[in-house]
């Protein structure tokens, strides 16, 4: 029988795509098999807690929310904490009551949104953290803040500080509702003084998106400052990854609705991560980017509030590349703001180094179109450990030098994205804690033995968990709001 050139290259790329949808079947199922073999889930990624806040939720004021919050504390103590396995109550679990880890072991539970009022404030700030966080990570900027005059509100975001299960379903939407609410209650107690909104992380990117949501709603409280650290601008998340807990969903396989299944440590922070937060978290950075075009397109990007940004230059967990080139660059001049915390130069560590960000960071200070001033934490020489801050303004050709009065610390060789918001004397995070630190001390810890043995990866014990060059970003934050910087600095 003969066969036509034509026919058999058909019958060629048909077998070749069946083999690749077979190959394609295999690595999926492989997948599934292996994503669901991981570490069991418990109650706490489980429970549903319906009475979290939502943008459907029928809450008009922040009083409401507070009210709705009360709730969903009651009913985490009874889905979850009431309910925890006899096994499950050892002492480093933060859902078994009285462990070291227990949220009631701080008081007050930092879980929980905070307000720090003040009579007659010289200006009103709201706080958002991160994602799988709690307002904790702020507490200490936001008591200074109060102590400087001002009235403080720490928002605990939805889905967040009560069981990782929570950010199983939350949205974007969710999160922002909850921070209209907070900054019209703090409007409302600010006696017209300015407002302002500090962000960490994904608490960056939500203050970022009400910055901006502002200029296309007038019905908006006015923020006139921003502050961002460790910004959530650009991050590595994909569009498809939710996929993967849409198709644990249909199979019935609860574990794909997770990235990671992690013992439940910290007690203000959460150790798993849901697929949901990830999509979350490119979702909102891609709502940011598509209402700085419509902005700019509206010729109203001139009128964002000034912001001041702190980041590392390098960052396991967003993009400090794109937080210049999603957000800084795209802005005109308006007082704004960029410090980078370079790494260690100390001569001795640079053989250990994989890479050298040098060349990102001069060719950012050689850019003669920069429209914000650039400022670098970085070491005075390579033979010195002390810290000097290296900064230009747009327009300037040289950079100018300022002293800090801080050292790098021996043994640590850069920031990390989880350090910027505590002081080395944070009771549970800081390097130097006070001699009677409540709970279990994590900025140091470092359980030794052999590889692959904990669940907790030995690359997450040596991350840096406190910022050595606190003091001087606390007081940045406190002139760049323009309150009293006499209380005391630690």
């Amino acid at each position: 029988m003969k066969i036509r050139p034509g026919g058999l290259i058909r019958k060629v790329f048909k077998a070749l795509a069946y083999s690749a949808v077979g190959a394609f079947m295999v690595l999926v199922i492989g997948l599934i098999v292996y994503m669901n073999g991981r570490a069991d889930l418990h109650i706490w990624h489980l429970a549903d807690l319906d009475e979290e806040f939502t943008v459907d939720s029928k809450v008009e004021t922040f009083d409401e929310y507070l009210a709705l919050e009360d709730r969903l504390f009651k009913q985490l103590d009874e889905l979850v904490y009431a309910k925890i396995a006899p096994e499950q109550r050892y002492a480093i679990n933060r859902y078994n009551r009285g462990s070291l880890t227990d949220p009631e072991g701080l008081s007050p539970n930092w879980n929980r949104s905070f307000v720090l009022p003040k009579d007659d404030p010289k200006a009103a700030v709201l706080l958002l953290h991160g994602m799988s966080d709690s307002p904790y990570s702020l507490r200490n900027l936001g008591q200074r803040l109060n102590a400087a005059g001002a009235y403080v509100l720490g928002l605990r975001v939805p889905g967040h500080g009560t069981a990782p299960s929570g950010l199983v379903e939350v949205t974007w939407q969710d999160m922002a509702a909850a921070v209209r609410l907070a900054m019209r209650h703090l409007a409302q107690h600010s006696n017209g003084k300015p407002l302002y909104v500090v962000g960490y992380s994904n608490g960056g990117a939500l203050a970022v998106h009400y910055a901006l949501s502002m200029l296309q709603d007038e019905t908006l409280p006015k923020v006139e400052r921003v502050v961002l650290m460790s910004p959530e601008i650009g991050v590595p998340a994909s569009k498809f990854a939710i996929w993967q807990a849409r198709i644990g969903h249909l199979l019935g396989l609860e574990k794909l609705a997770w990235n990671d299944i992690l013992p439940e440590y910290e007690a203000f922070k959460y150790g798993s991560f849901a697929v949901n937060a990830g999509d979350v978290v490119y979702r909102i950075t891609s709502e940011i980017q598509k209402r700085l075009t419509a902005l700019d397109k509206e010729d109203k990007l001139k009128a964002v509030p000034p912001i001041l940004a702190f980041t590392s230059v390098i960052d396991a967990t967003v993009s400090t590349p794109a937080l210049v080139s999603n957000l800084f660059d795209r802005l005109p001049a308006g007082g704004h703001e960029l410090v980078l915390f370079d790494v260690n130069r100390i001569q001795e560590l640079q053989p250990l180094m994989k890479w050298d960000p040098a060349k990102v960071v001069q060719a950012l200070q050689a850019d003669p179109d920069k429209t914000y001033i650039l400022s670098v934490v970085t070491n005075e020489n390579v033979n010195s450990r002390k810290v000097i801050v290296r900064s230009k303004r747009p327009g300037e050709k040289q950079l100018k030098d300022s002293s800090t009065g801080i050292s790098w610390p021996q043994d640590i060789y850069s920031l990390a994205h989880v350090a910027l918001p505590f002081p080395a004397d944070d009771p549970l995070y800081g390097g130097h804690p006070p001699e009677k630190s409540a709970g279990l001390h994590l900025g140091e810890l470092a359980l030794r033995g052999e590889r692959g043995a904990l669940q907790i990866s030995a690359s997450s014990m040596l991350r840096l968990r406190w910022n050595p060059f606190y003091p001087y970003m606390e007081e940045r934050v406190i002139k760049f709001l323009d309150l009293d910087s006499t209380s005391p600095v630690r």
